[in-house]
């Protein structure tokens, strides 16, 4: 038997599957910071020391007449989360390049899966918030994926989630965030102001053509081309905040003018095979994980409960049903529903190892959606608002809830995840890469669930 290239989730190749597993070891760190910083907010503010963590939060800072006196909570959501999605961009350059998004044949499944959990809880929430104008204009909020927070839940629960199961969850992740600053960009702008826009797409063009053509100005040097572009990211950042479109978008659209790979000229003695996104996520991620995003969760997840009845009030609220249900139920729903029509449409079948089970299991840890939902419900609700304050009450709740969920369902799995991560690791020729990324073998001639699994010779 040949192999089927219509078998789902692909693997890809071994060079992807290990930058990606190195990618998420680093984001379990941050989604470790990420946890601890939201509870030390949602503690303070919840202490009779509350009024020092507001007054922390509200403290202004920047220069006023280029409209950059933001108090801290608004620099970390406008400021430390452009340096988030800067790597949301670059990941997305990258899986568009280099990825499973770069052929249709692979990129078909996550990008409807995405849409897919995008859209169910979408319509989830409208459908119990409807009739309130003011709550409807949240229904963006449960469209989220955190992928920290959810490799953080991987972590924890130790689980040996299949690598292909992983790189989907990650493919899905980055695609959903695209949907997701698309949504801010397009529903979440009160306002243009068309002088700074123009400028900041133009400051994005310069720097995009130094970092297309840094070689040529900077030699190889990929230190000199950040010292310099550094700065001028910085100024595109101020314009597009000046032209009344979210900051973050500039971190996009910054990220994506980055080179993923490079070409070298048969003159040249050194070729080098990655451009400057990779030095980029080296020097990005750690700063992102470990300070932007964790800082950001601490000034945004900080909510004053008020009791016992404040926190039964905000339980029975619309909004917190609308975004529970979004999160917990919309979410897995979605994902699964849309991938096994594709799947079935498509006449992709499905790895004879996993079950769907294990994909309502991925389903679930989307629903984690943390970071971009805390940012979408600061654009949604006025500060001081009822709903505000229960919006990220619920966001949290919900993501924890979708996180005990996964784990529940992934660890009673985890055994037969150990027994595919036996079979993935065989390498009979010894060369260092795992024969399942070289050979043409059907995998179910390889592996057969069940107690007697065992490689078949």
């Amino acid at each position: 038997m040949t192999y089927s290239p219509r078998t789902f989730p692909g693997y890809g190749s071994f060079a992807e599957a290990r930058r990606v597993a190195s990618l998420l070891r680093k984001e379990t760190v941050g989604g470790i910071l990420l946890v601890i910083a939201a509870a030390i907010a949602i503690v303070w503010a919840n202490t009779p020391f509350a009024e020092s963590y507001f007054a922390l939060r509200d403290i202004e800072i920047g220069y006023e007449p280029w409209h950059l006196r933001l108090s801290l909570g608004a620099w970390a959501a406008d400021g430390l989360l452009a340096i988030f999605f800067f790597l949301v961009g670059l990941e997305l350059k990258r899986e568009f390049v280099a990825g499973d998004l770069r052929k249709f044949s692979t990129a078909i499944v996550p990008i409807a899966a995405a849409c897919g959990g995008v859209a169910v809880p979408a319509l989830f929430y409208a459908l119990i918030v409807r009739g309130d104008a003011e709550l409807s204009h949240g229904w963006a909020i449960p469209t989220a994926t955190d992928i920290a927070f959810a490799v953080a839940v991987l972590a924890i629960i130790g689980s040996h989630l299949p690598s292909a199961l992983r790189i989907f969850l990650l493919t899905l992740a980055v695609v959903d965030d695209l949907l997701a600053i698309s949504i801010i960009a397009v529903f979440y702008t009160d306002h243009i102001e068309i002088v700074p826009l123009v400028a900041a797409f133009s400051v994005i063009a310069v720097y995009g053509f130094l970092a297309q053509c840094y070689r040529e100005f900077f030699g190889l040097k990929p230190l000199a081309a950040w010292l310099i572009l550094l700065p001028i990211g910085g100024i595109a950042w101020a314009l597009m905040h000046a032209s009344g479109i979210h900051a973050t978008i500039a971190g996009v659209l910054l990220g994506f003018t980055i080179p993923v790979l490079h070409r070298a000229s048969a003159q040249e003695k050194v070729r080098e095979k990655s451009g400057l996104a990779e030095e980029f996520e080296h020097r990005f991620r750690p700063l992102s994980a470990g300070f932007a995003v964790p800082v950001f969760a601490f000034f945004a997840a900080g909510v004053s409960l008020g009791g016992a009845d404040g926190i039964r009030e905000a339980a029975l609220h619309p909004v917190t049903l609308a975004i529970v249900a979004g999160l917990v139920l919309g979410k897995p729903l979605g994902i699964v529903l849309t991938t096994w029509l594709v799947t079935t449409l498509g006449r992709i079948r499905l790895d004879p190892a996993l079950r769907w089970v294990d994909m309502a299991g991925v389903g679930l840890l989307a629903g984690i959606g943390f970071t971009v939902s805390l940012l979408v419900a600061e654009l949604s609700f006025a500060p001081g608002a009822a709903a505000h304050d229960y919006a990220k009450a619920a966001i949290l709740a919900a993501s924890v809830i979708a996180a005990v969920l996964a784990a529940i369902v992934l660890g009673i799995r985890n055994r037969q995840y150990w027994r595919i991560g036996e079979r993935d690791s065989v390498d009979d020729d010894g060369d260092g890469v795992p024969d399942i990324y070289q050979q043409e073998e059907r995998r179910d001639e390889w592996f057969k669930p069940g107690p007697g699994a065992r490689r078949r010779e």
